[in-house]
């Protein structure tokens, strides 16, 4: 069968094989050396040169046989870190769990491993759900693919020969658009949990379909999820929501249901239509933004994904009798303190997302002094884009978005003429040009 599919798939020229491993020809698979990066290059030619075996290797191999630009280039290696090292004058040694190289060419820096092995299931450390706690073994080449996760991850590619090793089928696997996991999918997801994401993420940032195989098992093993470390559960997080396919992979996740607890009540928030529309909206602009190649805020997002939850909490304060602002701060630290039980969003974002949130109940005032104060607030552009969300998604009226776009580029007179009268309470409506497109600027300030 898939001697059958590989002559489908490349016309007869499926290459040869050697041992377990199916060489891939140039003539095949169509990616030249020129689309390796100079650094990537290098490192491959140089190990070479000095005895070793080398190859690029993971995302950017399958990148580019999907016709897309890789943003990194790693390289799997037979010598180990010193021996790296030593060939490279401009590198370092990093990790503690399992040492890695990094090795510098200008502004690019080529991430060097070496090969590793499965550890065998009678000397393995696992916890009691089957998680590994070790798996720091060197190996060879086909050691080193068996242990990858997904066959299109597991291809090495060779600049000076241009062509593909291929020991788990999948070249044939990308070429039919499908995502499949190398081995038994559930004693994977056992291992790493992790994994159970990253199957969403790639297969919604690539377009390719999970292996039926593959998916049958998440629904079943999702709540591994809660014996994760949390700051790898972020950097999965964040790797799906900064993919430029997070509509799609927040989708995925909720009809795996994995997004219950990742991020607390967002479960909730999804099937309440002002929430979920808010989220989407926040989505799909940072998708936008990131095809477009602008840049982007994780805090900002974050300040969306929460604001919800930080607006329920807040209300329900001021229906106790607090104050507004005192009730506003109360709800902010009880989400954030919430939020880190589950998933450790750097601390280094809270001051970003609490401005954000503090500016809201501001942007409704617009008499006296208060707008142009606001204006030189650093971070108004962050907390007006927000703002642009929230009247898109219904939460507030957009008349506000439409009198804070035109106030901002105004001339004196004009802002002048705008401000309401004290009495009114910031709260007149008057009408305006034609709003721009909702999020348009959205996120433009970086923290």
């Amino acid at each position: 069968m898939i001697k059958k599919l590989f002559k489908r798939v490349f016309g007869g020229k499926a290459g040869r094989s050697v041992g377990n491993c199916r060489i891939i020809p140039f003539s095949a698979h169509g990616v030249s050396r020129d689309e390796i990066s100079y650094g990537a290059r290098k490192v491959t030619e140089g190990l070479q040169a000095a005895g070793f075996s080398a190859f690029v290797v993971g995302g950017a191999v399958r990148d580019l046989l999907l016709k897309s630009h890789p943003k990194d280039f790693d390289v799997a290696t037979n010598a180990t870190p010193e021996q790296v090292r030593q060939v490279f004058r401009r590198s370092r040694i990093i990790g503690r769990r399992f040492r890695l190289v990094h090795v510098m060419f200008g502004e690019e820096t080529v991430e060097v491993s070496t090969f590793r092995r499965m550890i065998e299931a009678e000397d393995a450390e696992t916890d009691e759900h089957g998680r590994l706690l070790r798996d720091n073994e060197f190996g060879d080449q086909e050691q080193d693919a068996a242990r990858r996760d997904f066959t299109a991850n597991a291809l090495f590619y060779d600049p000076a020969t241009q062509q593909v090793s291929d020991y788990h089928n999948g070249y044939a696997d990308i070429r039919a658009n499908t995502l499949r996991m190398i081995g038994d999918p559930t004693v994977r997801y056992r291992e790493d949990p992790v994994r159970m994401l990253r199957a969403v993420r790639l297969s919604s940032k690539l377009g390719m379909k999970l292996d039926r195989a593959t998916a049958a098992p998440i629904a079943g093993l999702k709540n591994l999820l809660g014996n994760v470390p949390e700051a790898r559960l972020l950097d999965e997080m964040l790797k799906l929501l900064l993919s430029g396919h997070a509509v799609e992979g927040v989708k995925k996740l909720r009809l795996m249901g994995l997004h219950q607890g990742l991020l607390p009540m967002l479960d909730v928030i999804l099937e309440q239509p002002l929430g979920e529309k808010f989220i989407m909206l926040a989505l799909e602009n940072t998708d936008r933004r990131i095809r477009d190649d602008k840049p982007i805020s994780p805090a900002f997002l974050f300040a969306a994904l929460l604001w919800h939850e930080v607006l329920a909490a807040w209300k329900k304060r001021q229906v106790a009798g607090e104050r507004p602002i005192p009730a506003l701060h109360e709800a902010m630290d009880e989400v954030l303190d919430r939020q880190r039980e589950q998933l450790a969003i750097p601390r280094r974002y809270d001051a970003v997302m609490k401005e954000i949130w503090l500016v809201q109940p501001r942007l409704e005032q617009r008499s006296g002094q208060r707008p142009y104060r606001l204006l030189e607030f650093p971070r108004f552009r962050a907390a007006y884009d927000f703002l642009l969300l929230r009247c898109e998604s219904g939460e507030v009226d957009p008349e506000l978005g439409l009198w804070w776009d035109e106030f901002q580029d105004a001339s004196d007179e004009r802002r002048a003429e705008m401000l309401l009268p004290e009495s009114a309470g910031g709260t007149k409506k008057r009408r305006r040009r034609r709003k721009k497109p909702a999020g348009a600027e959205a996120q433009a300030e970086s923290p």
